[in-house]
C-alpha cells in the first residue's frame, strides 16, 4: 500500500477534525432540544391534568345544578315561585 501525499494529510486531517467536532455540536445540541421538548411537554401535560381535574369538578357542580332540589330550591326562594294548590289547577277540556 502507497503511503498518502502530505496534502492530502495536511488538508484532510484537519476537515475530518472539524467534521468529528462538527458531529459532536450537533448531538449536544439535539440532546439539548430533546430535553427543552420533553420539558415543555411535561408542562402541557401538567396543564392538561389541571384542565381534566377543572372539567370533571364543572360537570359535578352542573349535575347538582340540575337535581330537582336545587331546582325546588331556587324557584321557590329567589323566583318565590309556589307549588299551586288543587283548585288552582286547570285541567285541558278533552
Amino acid at each position: 500500500m502507497k503511503p498518502l501525499p502530505r496534502a492530502v494529510v495536511w488538508v484532510g486531517l484537519p476537515l475530518l477534525w472539524i467534521a468529528v467536532l462538527a458531529s459532536a455540536a450537533g448531538a449536544i445540541y439535539c440532546k439539548h432540544r430533546a430535553r427543552e421538548l420533553f420539558v415543555q411537554l411535561e408542562r402541557l401535560n401538567s396543564g392538561r391534568d389541571e384542565l381534566e381535574a377543572e372539567w370533571g369538578r364543572l360537570q359535578i357542580e352542573q349535575s347538582y345544578w340540575s337535581t330537582y332540589a336545587y331546582v325546588e330550591n331556587v324557584a321557590s326562594t329567589r323566583l318565590q315561585m309556589r307549588i299551586p294548590v288543587s283548585h288552582d289547577v286547570e285541567t285541558p277540556a278533552p
